[in-house]
């Protein structure tokens, strides 16, 4: 993978590429209708929403925001109080609105293999990396609080 731009949102990018060609050209069954695809679009409004939401509060404790990179602080207020994840769980409710909104059994497990690929390329580095940079009070916070919701 030299080379590739290994962040989150290549990877949901990717993710709604594949989304798109399975449900053009292999959607087996098409399941969805117009309610359906307007309750996609809120969920992938909603994603973006929980996304800003806490890319805010990377800003207001002025640490990084980029995976694989030495956390400053240890985030634990606003939607970090309800997943550990929330910009992921944001990324993730983006594809699954757009799977949803494309209406297509084949895609249904695009989101399902995001969230697998998030969980070992990103969550679990980045939660050995709390706990080193800030021990037992990270340990405490991934104990109490949900990794996805």
């Amino acid at each position: 993978m030299k080379g590739f731009p290994d962040l989150p949102p290549v990877w949901m990018a990717l993710g709604l590429g594949v989304a798109w060609v399975l449900a053009t050209y292999l959607p087996l069954v098409r399941l969805f209708g117009p309610v359906w695809q307007a309750a996609g679009g809120l969920l992938a409004v909603a994603g973006v929403a929980v996304i800003v939401w806490s890319a805010w509060w990377f800003w207001r404790k002025r640490t990084t925001i980029e995976p694989h990179h030495a956390p400053a602080a240890l985030i634990v207020e606003g939607p970090y109080k309800i997943s550990r994840n929330p910009i992921y769980l944001g990324l993730l409710a983006i594809l699954a609105g757009a799977v949803v909104w494309l209406g297509a059994l084949s895609a249904v497990a695009v989101p399902v293999a995001f969230a697998a690929i998030l969980t070992r390329r990103f969550i679990e580095p980045e939660e050995a990396a709390l706990r080193r940079a800030f021990g037992a009070e990270a340990q405490a916070y991934l104990a109490r609080t949900r990794r996805w919701l």
